[in-house]
């Protein structure tokens, strides 16, 4: 066995050394003690045919069963593995952004460890990817999940298309494929790493939809169920205000308290007119009258719940020096262009197993 190395929250950085792979391939893995050994042999075969230097990186998220010692045994004799294993479950959004700060490929590629993505789907997703996109996103077109799953996953789809404005018919799939700079900028949390795309795509960044396999799961059973929905639901707010508000959040809250004070305004001409004309309608007994001062007043909290808004956003960007902007890249005279980028690698739970 090799050397184990801590995470940054023992030695301040992760232990990734050497030449960085073209590709990295991260999978999230939860008690997939079965599934392993056969999702191994596949990807190898995959890696293989790419014609490109690969690294995997297993995020073993708190597993209970035998996960971690079925990954020791496979670091030790394939050099292109590195293990993130987490203290206690955290997640797949959370293990997801372990992959990536502890993978060093150009490009990346999320799936599952489940079986149901076709790792000999990956190098058609980098294929796309060399094309020009950004993001390269998995279409599970046939499906094989039970229709419990099939029906909610398809109206959330359609709804988060048409709130994020990045049309996609399957957010859910975690196979997609990506450039490295664009997950630079996205810190992830909750259910959001479903909704990454629609983060890229509000960047600046090309989006493309790719149909992939899907196969039936063969062993265990799924991690995911209808509960997921609320958190997703609520995350999907979350996204929408930070891709379209983040760095404005007045526009959202003043605008609430214009329309508010618009009904209130509306409420109180209606007091006034029913109070002049007959039948004269006493003002202090008229319910609109209630109603135009509340609405008054709420459009008066909205208003400074988005000043108080407005002071958080400059204290976030100017405390931290995070700018409002992404850069693709600066072309000087003379020099070409140079992409710059900036990888902020936070603490998190986890150790790194290396092959010796």
């Amino acid at each position: 066995m090799s050397t184990v190395s801590r995470s940054r929250a023992d030695s301040g950085s992760p232990a990734i050394s050497g030449e960085p792979p073209a590709v990295s391939i991260v999978i999230p893995l939860l008690n997939e003690e079965e599934t392993l050994p056969l999702l191994h042999e596949r990807l190898r075969a995959a890696v293989e045919g790419l014609g490109r230097s690969c690294e995997i990186v297993y995020v073993d998220d708190g597993s209970t069963d035998g996960t971690f010692e079925r990954l020791t045994a496979i670091v030790q004799a394939d050099p292109q593995v590195r293990i993130v294993q987490f203290r206690r479950n955290f997640g797949q959004t959370a293990a997801l952004q372990a992959g990536i700060d502890y993978s060093q490929g150009e490009a990346l590629v999320f799936m599952d460890g489940d079986l149901q993505n076709d790792p000999a789907d990956i190098g058609r997703l980098l294929a796309r990817l060399d094309q020009g996109y950004d993001v390269v996103s998995g279409w599970r077109k046939d499906r094989k999940d039970s229709l419990m799953r099939r029906v909610p996953s398809r109206i959330a789809n359609s709804v988060i298309s048409r709130i994020t404005g990045v049309d996609l018919h399957d957010y859910g799939c975690t196979l997609k494929a990506y450039r490295r700079e664009v997950l630079d900028s996205v810190r992830l949390y909750g259910e959001m790493h479903r909704f990454i795309p629609a983060y890229a795509a509000w960047a600046g960044a090309s989006v493309a939809e790719l149909e992939v396999d899907h196969h039936p799961r063969r062993f265990g059973k799924s991690k995911y169920g209808l509960s997921r929905t609320l958190r997703v639901l609520l995350d999907l707010m979350t996204a929408k205000f930070l891709g379209s508000f983040s760095s404005k959040p007045n526009y959202l809250f003043g605008t609430i308290a214009f329309v508010s004070w618009f009904f209130a305004f509306l409420a109180g001409v209606v007091v006034i007119l029913e109070k002049v004309f007959p039948p004269h309608a006493e003002a202090h007994n008229n319910p609109l009258l209630l109603l135009a001062v509340f609405l008054a007043i709420v459009g008066v909290q909205f208003l400074l719940m988005g000043l108080l808004a407005e002071l958080g956003v400059r204290t976030y960007h100017e405390s931290q020096g995070k700018p409002t902007y992404v850069v693709r890249q600066v072309v000087d005279a003379g020099m070409g262009p140079r992409t710059y980028r900036a990888r902020n690698l936070r603490s998190s739970e986890a150790a790194v197993v290396r092959g010796s």
